[in-house]
């Protein structure tokens, strides 16, 4: 996908959209850090923040996979991963699960959370 930034810069958007619990581990395996969004088509909450998630990994944490699964496609792959609502966020390095963010969670508080073992990680 390809997205234009302020500044009229093509910028990379790497996002990967997972419809099967193999193309999941794949992404994980494959992925040091890597954060997996699972919403749903009739999920407003998940459409306004879904962009802004993205936008900060993005611009804050380049060095991480965005993965998105859509629950309504893909229902097994939320219910493997104990999605009971959405949108739910969950933070994977080195393949194990980090962290989790479920229905109310704030941008900065999703940054706050990732920044310190992303930063161990990396060196930044």
């Amino acid at each position: 996908m390809l997205v234009y930034e302020k500044n009229d810069r093509l910028k990379y958007m790497r996002n990967i959209d997972i419809e099967s619990l193999d193309e999941l581990d794949t992404q994980l395996t494959q992925n040091q850090a890597a954060i997996v969004f699972f919403s749903g088509s009739s999920c407003n909450v998940c459409t306004v923040l879904k962009p802004k998630v993205i936008e900060l990994i993005n611009t804050s944490f380049p060095n991480m996979q965005f993965i998105s699964v859509d629950c309504d496609k893909s229902p097994e792959v939320a219910g493997q991963n104990s999605v009971l609502s959405i949108p739910t966020v969950i933070v994977y390095f080195d393949g194990k699960e980090g962290l989790r963010f479920t229905r109310s969670f704030s941008i900065g508080e999703l940054e706050a959370n990732i920044k310190r073992t992303y930063d161990l990680m990396f060196g930044e």
